[in-house]
């Protein structure tokens, strides 16, 4: 019995969308993209799916999409990405994301559960051509908070870079460990992290509205950035509040959540 292994999933996602719609498309299981019909005044949805329903240790999931020249869409998620309890192995999240002159991103899946014991590598890429603009909100959560279960076992490595024509704009990683949440100076109990971001010009016009709702900077012209730790509903509520007034303010598009956010 010693050389059976548990079987491991490798999901792969492959977009391509052009200002007209899909152009092309690839997907392995159990990643899959949907594309339900958008709302009046709305952007085309392409909604990401993990027909596993999560993913186990070992587990992988790559993802890339490119928006072509002048391109609009908005990327959200049937549901919550669950990382599941791992026997050792890390469950792997890779992003890549290109958008071409003058597209345009709102890029809004829902929130990452981490249950208790799970082991995460996520790194995720976006390149920004001239004049691209990007909407940008996620969460991590610590624990199931609905079962009240904490997130006592495991460990966490995130990378986020973000690139523009003239190079890197931002770059962010996250390493931590489950005994992290507790320290004072790190997490200090948080039950979750939520983080928005605005790339698009004008985006310092948003902050004094923004910081109403969450924490946030500006990191650089053009370049906004909000972050809260604390309660899992809390957090979730403050990013659901941020995502409709960035997208009406600097988008110009109703002031409201993705449909599948609201189901």
């Amino acid at each position: 019995m010693d050389g059976i292994q548990h079987q491991r999933a490798h999901g792969r996602l492959q977009l391509r969308w052009g200002a007209k719609g899909l152009v092309d498309l690839f997907q392995a299981s159990p990643m899959r993209a949907l594309f339900p019909g958008a709302e009046p005044g709305e952007p085309a949805t392409i909604a990401q799916v993990n027909v596993a329903g999560g993913l186990a240790g070992g587990d992988s999931a790559d993802f890339e999409l490119i928006l072509e020249d002048h391109a609009q869409a908005t990327l959200t998620a049937a549901a919550a990405e669950k990382i599941y309890r791992s026997l050792g192995p890390e469950s792997r999240i890779t992003t890549s994301v290109a958008l071409g002159a003058g597209a345009r991103l709102e890029w809004l899946p829902q929130e990452v559960i981490l249950f208790d014991g799970a082991m995460l590598q996520r790194r995720q890429d976006f390149a920004l051509g001239a004049g691209a603009e990007l909407l940008l909100a996620e969460m991590l959560v610590f624990g199931r908070a609905a079962r009240g279960e904490a997130f006592a076992h495991g460990q966490v490595f995130d990378s986020w870079r973000l690139r523009g024509p003239q190079g890197l704009l931002w770059a962010d990683a996250l390493a931590m460990a489950a005994g992290d949440l507790a320290h004072p100076h790190r997490f200090h109990g948080a039950q979750a992290m939520g983080t928005v971001l605005l790339a698009a010009e004008g985006a310092g016009a948003h902050v004094p509205a923004l910081r109403e709702i969450m924490p946030c900077t500006l990191l650089r012209p053009g370049l906004l950035l909000a972050r809260a730790l604390g309660d899992a509903s809390d957090v979730r509520n403050q990013v659901a509040a941020a995502v409709p007034l960035l997208r009406s303010a600097a988008f110009g598009l109703p002031a409201r959540l993705p449909r599948l956010w609201r189901c």
